[in-house]
């Protein structure tokens, strides 16, 4: 199998991570990151959130709190969960700005909820990386960033810079 089917496909391999440029972003929105719901020491060395879950502490059975950074493992099966966590934390009021990214992935139904949101759709596809730092070449999906907050001027000022920015349309 080759890499681009690797990263977009269920594989079982999930472990691949944000290149810094994108994370840089993230912070400079929010002014910081507070938490990472799906993370791992690895991945922190670029987040550098305040705290972070990893796989054993299964972030989808936590509250999460503050600014989050998340890019969740993708698992064909399991996206919806951390999409509907993300949005059900932020309705809650536990989330205050969040970010997150993930495959461009419109005609998915676990990407739905994501469309109310101002979104960036980056315009290079994004090489992540896989555990050891390596840069994984050939992936053959675009990426979105999705703004879940009220930092919508900052989040159209550094992802435009990225991408285009959609903000959800609301009739007059």
């Amino acid at each position: 199998m080759n890499s681009a089917t690797l990263i977009n496909q269920d594989s079982g391999k999930v472990e691949f991570y944000t290149p810094a440029y994108i994370v840089d972003a993230a912070r400079a929105v929010m002014g910081g990151i507070d938490l990472d719901p799906a993370s791992c020491s690895v991945a922190n060395r670029t987040v550098k959130a305040a705290d972070y879950f990893t796989k054993n502490d299964n972030g989808l059975s936590r509250e999460w709190f503050g600014r989050v950074w998340m890019n969740h493992p993708f698992e064909k099966y399991k996206n919806h969960l951390w999409i509907n966590k993300l949005v059900a934390e932020f309705r809650a009021g536990r989330i205050h700005q969040a970010l997150c990214i993930c495959y461009n992935s419109a005609s998915e139904g676990w990407f739905r909820p994501l469309l109310e949101f101002p979104q960036c759709f980056l315009h290079k596809r994004v090489n992540y990386l896989d555990f050891t730092g390596e840069i994984k070449q050939g992936v053959t999906k675009g990426s979105v960033v999705t703004c879940l907050g009220s930092h919508i001027s900052a989040f159209h000022r550094e992802f435009s810079k990225l991408g285009t920015v959609k903000l959800p349309y609301e009739p007059k």
